[in-house]
This record gives C-alpha cells, structure tokens and sequence, in this order.
C-alpha cells in the first residue's frame, strides 16, 4: 500500500501533488487545511484521512477531528497537527501515541522522517503550501507492506 502524506497547505493544493501522488492507495493530512474543498480535490485520488490544525477556521474544525487513527496494512497510524504538543519531536509524539505504528504529523513546516525506539515511523513531511520559515514545500511518501517496516521519503515540490 502506498500513502501520500501532506500537511500544511494552507488552502494551497500545488499541482504538482497531484503527480506526486498519482499511485497513491490513501492520503494522510496532518491539518493546517486551509479550506474544505481542498480535500475534495484530494479525495479524487484516493480515500483520505484528516485532521485540522491550530489555523483551521470552524468549517473545517466542525468537520475534521484534532487526531485520526486508521489501521493500514496492519499497521495502527495516526493523524495530528501536533500543535497541542506545542513543538513535538518524535520521542514526544510517541509517548503521547503510544499505541501507534506510525504518527504523521504537521504544524512546524519542517519535514522529517525518523524511526523512533527502532519500530515507530514518525513523519511530518513538512509544508505543501506557500513556503514559509525559508523551508521549501513537500511531501511524503510512505509504502507499507504487512510483516516488514514502513519505507518513507520526503518528495519536494517546485
């Protein structure tokens, strides 16, 4: 199974996401949406899962959870801006999701890709939208497949 990871985009859906993840079985949004008719664009891809982030107005609060957990593939995965955990690194994010295989996750912009305690997969695959801090847009890929650890990339866009 393939994901495609996003976050971030702040009403901004770059064209170039839609080439990233043309194969893509399933789309993960860390929040930070922007506007709901983004992820009906997203949704003509594949199935996705969502969560709003600290600058999601209450259209998209009323309609998306703060946290998401999904079972893909056998592996348990969930969604958050992280924002509620104010800057979070990995080791914070899995004490804070303890049960999870792999947490995505957004707010700062800055993309990473790290195995915590050598089993958890956490991603945030940084901004897609406007640049912002200096940090150049992108996204994620992840491929995952039952019995073997996740396998993930940072994609950036132009």
């Amino acid at each position: 199974m393939r994901l495609g990871v996003i976050s971030d985009t702040h009403g901004m859906l770059r064209p170039e996401v839609f080439e990233v993840f043309r194969d893509v079985d399933h789309i993960l949004h860390g929040g930070d949406v922007g506007r709901l008719d983004l992820l009906v664009e997203l949704e003509a891809l594949a199935p996705v899962t969502a969560v709003y982030g600290n600058s999601d107005g209450m259209e998209l609060r009323a309609k998306l959870p703060p946290v998401a957990a999904v079972d893909l593939e056998g592996f348990r995965v969930v969604v958050t801006h992280g924002d509620q955990l104010g800057r979070p690194t990995p080791a914070q994010l899995r004490q804070a999701f303890p049960d999870a295989d792999i947490i995505v996750y957004g707010h700062s912009h800055r993309p990473l890709l790290e195995l915590v305690d050598e089993m958890v997969t956490v991603i945030n695959p940084g901004g897609a939208g406007a640049p912002r801090f200096g940090i150049p847009p992108s996204v994620g890929i992840l491929e995952l497949e039952a019995g073997i650890p996740p396998r993930g990339r940072i994609v950036a866009l132009s």
